[in-house]
């Protein structure tokens, strides 16, 4: 864990927040990846699921 100190050499335990920023909207390019691997996830969360049910 990292420790800050300022200036009076008082000890800050709270740790260092990330800048923030926007996400922005995926490019035309990128938008069939994402098709692909909802297809894939929900493949293969559906198979778990038929497993589980076939094993139970």
């Amino acid at each position: 864990m990292y420790n800050t100190v300022n200036k009076n050499r008082i000890l800050n335990n709270y740790r260092n927040e990330p800048q923030v920023y926007c996400a922005e909207y995926p490019a035309t390019w990128e938008q069939p990846n994402y098709l692909i691997q909802g297809a894939i996830a929900t493949m293969l969360v559906t198979a778990l699921v038929l497993a589980s049910f076939a094993v139970s």
